[in-house]
């Protein structure tokens, strides 16, 4: 129940949408789950909030995490993101993911509600009885107001063996350390922010959960790969060569610089659903003249 490989670099996937933002466009998710497996990645998470999860239908959901590991073929993890603000639709929707076929689920801290330390431990210690397969922790303190301390996180861990790694988007180091000391061994932790992943590895994570691998698999595969092999100076290579684009990836709120990017590739629509806004021209033309520096310098790195 609770083996789930997770290390490396994970894709939060974007949910592709017709030109109109209508409807999931399923042929770019398939199109999208090749690239990323062809571009080495070693899981794929998706409706995150990178995926636009709280735009989509419980429906679109399960479509969306049945297409995912209908085209991963085993191939690699599906991780789908299920949480919420309540705990009841959290437990609903982690057990429709499961029957999907995902072979774990991410659990983002309640947002909005603000819980204390004790309800955030009471909420993922009621998630994981009522959940059969393995968690990932997602704590995102700029996005969901609450910040999941180290000492709850290692409280959560000692009452609940099914959850299995943390997805740490404090944006901040000394968490992660904090988390690898008090725990070491008995949880993963992924690094949740692109430009810090190396910072993070060097401190005991063991990959990313990653925005820019929707346009750049391979490449952002490649800091992960050669850091856990060893090769340090190599890391640091490929991610430097990295650093800007993983900026502009938030130029605008996520995922609409990412989908502008794979529009520019011509893989998916760039349509993001309201409340948000298709990334503007400015952004666009940054995000193009990113990748273009990347593609010169590659042969370096």
């Amino acid at each position: 129940m609770t083996q789930l490989p997770t290390s490396g670099t994970l894709t939060a996937l974007v949910t592709p949408f017709t030109p109109d933002g209508e409807a999931v466009d399923l042929e770019a998710l398939d199109a999208l789950v090749e690239a990323q497996i062809a571009g080495g990645v070693s899981g794929l998470v998706p409706c995150g909030t990178t995926g636009e999860s709280p735009t989509l239908s419980e429906a679109e959901t399960t479509a969306v995490i049945r297409r995912v590991v209908e085209a991963a073929r085993g191939r690699v993890p599906v991780i789908a993101g299920t949480g919420s603000f309540s705990t009841k639709k959290t437990i609903e929707a982690s057990r429709a993911a499961l029957a999907a076929g995902a072979a774990g689920v991410m659990i983002v801290m309640p947002y909005y509600s603000k819980p204390s330390q004790d309800g955030l431990r009471e909420h993922m210690l009621a998630v994981a009885r009522a959940v059969s397969g393995p968690i990932v922790l997602y704590n995102i303190p700029g996005r969901t107001g609450v910040d999941l301390s180290a000492e709850t996180t290692e409280r959560i861990c000692a009452a609940a063996p099914n959850v299995v790694a943390i997805k740490d988007a404090t944006g901040n180091v000394l968490r992660c350390q904090e988390l690898a000391r008090r725990l070491g061994d008995r949880i993963t932790i992924l690094c949740g922010d692109d430009s810090l992943t190396l910072a993070m590895m060097a401190l005991g994570a063991q990959g990313v959960i990653s925005v820019t691998s929707n346009v750049l698999p391979r490449e952002t595969s490649a800091v992960t790969r050669r850091f856990l092999a060893g090769d340090l100076a190599g890391a640091r290579a490929a991610h430097l060569a990295l650093l800007e684009l993983h900026g502009l990836m938030f130029v605008e709120p996520n995922p609409a610089p990412a989908k502008a990017a794979l529009a520019a590739l011509g893989r998916m629509s760039p349509a993001v659903r309201l409340p948000l806004s298709a990334a503007g021209d400015a952004s666009r033309q940054q995000i193009a003249e990113a990748m273009r520096r990347i593609e010169a310098r590659r042969e370096t790195w």
